[in-house]
């Protein structure tokens, strides 16, 4: 009994000497695991729940290149964040608020019966949900690993994906702005700021902004190549620092603001071509100024979204938002006609192929951007089948884009990707600058 009691003690004191033992190595091993782990992760070797942690500066140094390209659009037009809850291809209508009519103060026993308004909207989509892809299988991954070329192709490819995004969404503000243009001014196939000294160029699209009751402040100018060339290389007022009062376009190529508007440069701005109507004529009915559908009864071609048209005895250029194959009814930007048509068949002429600067209130033309909705779960959170998902800012524009990894079968892919739709809201504030 004394033996067996004894061991007893031996045991019970041998546990409680070897279990801090086994503890302290046990937690060593795991904070080891966990230091090689998170090393294998960042250097691409393994998946994890924190995979794409360690890729994050390399996605921000992507993203860096990125934004410092000729992105124009994005930073010159507003925000719509109130709209980031709507689905996919579900509509958001934006409220459009008319001109308030003036009225008479006659004395009598009540108030007057005005003030009424009917407010009108536009309707806008968050219309794409797009994602630029990323794979790699693992002989790859290992080969360039073992030449040290890895994370910088990687980092190429997030440049790449990145790019291919902010050029969509480029593109499609592009597209929508000049499609809902008012007015437009210049010469097209010529590209404007040509002559030394003359900004008349700005101050005639200003104009249109300025006769349309366009707001004074927030307006922008977004030009294209040719045009930003022809500021840079012929106006010399904007780069003689006593004259300018600044050497940034000198030093730096930056024209930050001129007469009253912030300046931009996009890759976006290339040429449209226009449509093939011609010999086209309105019906003999007539219209009264503001009248934004015409009917066209002889001609043939197409009128195009976009093209500028001309009245027989108006140098107006007027934008069409709506147009038509054949003989029917085309419909003009907002505020419509500023010269009457006479009721007699008037010839209408299509504005030849042109590049449109865009002019414009950074409140006439929005844009919604959201990260593409994943499923709920039985837990409540947003799941699908992605191992890891990390969200990054772009510091200029503001923009939030997904980073989602997928593991597969050898190999696993990267996903960049974002929804978002835009809409030009308000033509009387939009202008074109023809070049």
């Amino acid at each position: 009994m004394k033996v067996e009691a004894m061991f007893k003690k031996i045991t019970v004191l041998m546990a409680l000497l070897v279990a801090p033992v086994v503890a302290y190595f046990s937690r060593m091993g795991e904070i080891g695991f966990c230091m090689l782990h998170n090393y294998m992760a960042r250097q691409g070797l393994i998946l994890g729940a924190n995979t794409l942690t360690g890729l994050i500066p390399t996605i921000y140094e992507s993203l860096d290149v990125v934004s410092r390209e000729m992105v124009g659009m994005i930073p010159a037009v507003s925000r719509n964040s109130s709209a980031e809850r709507a689905a996919l291809n579900q509509v958001i209508s934006v409220p459009i608020t008319p001109a308030v009519a003036l009225a008479d103060n006659t004395p009598a026993v009540t108030a007057p019966n005005t003030g009424d308004q009917t407010i009108t909207s536009v309707n806008m989509t968050i219309s794409k949900s797009k994602h630029a892809p990323v794979r790699w299988n693992g002989e790859e991954q290992r080969g360039l690993i073992n030449a040290g070329t890895y994370m910088g192709i990687l980092q190429n490819q997030f440049t790449q994906a990145f790019r291919s995004l902010v050029n969509q969404m480029e593109v499609d503000l592009f597209t929508t702005t000049y499609q809902n243009a008012s007015r437009a001014y210049g010469t097209p196939g010529t590209a404007p700021f040509g002559t030394a000294g003359d900004l008349s160029d700005i101050a005639n699209t200003r104009r249109i902004l300025d006769d349309n009751g366009a707001p004074q402040t927030d307006l922008q100018l977004v030009l294209g190549n040719a045009g930003i060339a022809n500021l840079r290389g012929k106006q010399t007022v904007l780069f003689k620092v006593n004259e300018a009062g600044t050497d940034e376009l000198l030093r730096q190529g930056i024209i930050g603001r001129l007469e009253g508007q912030d300046i931009h440069q996009s890759a976006a701005i290339v040429p449209v071509t226009k449509g093939t109507g011609a010999s086209y004529t309105t019906n003999t009915t007539g219209y009264a100024v503001g009248a934004t559908q015409i009917t066209l009864i002889t001609g043939s071609g197409t009128v195009l979204a976009g093209d500028t048209v001309t009245f027989a005895g108006d140098s107006n250029k007027y934008v069409v938002t709506a147009g038509v194959s054949a003989p029917g009814t085309i419909t003009i930007a907002a505020p419509g006609l500023l010269q009457a048509i006479p009721a007699s068949a008037t010839a209408m002429t299509v504005g030849n192929t042109a590049t449109p600067n865009l002019s414009f209130s950074k409140s006439a033309v929005q844009l919604i951007t959201r990260s593409p909705q994943m499923p709920i779960g039985p837990n409540g959170q947003a799941m699908d089948m992605a191992e890891d998902v990390i969200q990054v800012t772009d510091p200029v524009s503001g923009i939030v884009f997904d980073i989602a990894m997928y593991k597969q079968y050898l190999q696993l892919v990267y996903h960049v990707r974002l929804a978002w739709g835009c809409q030009a809201i308000k033509s009387n504030h939009i202008a074109i600058l023809q070049g």
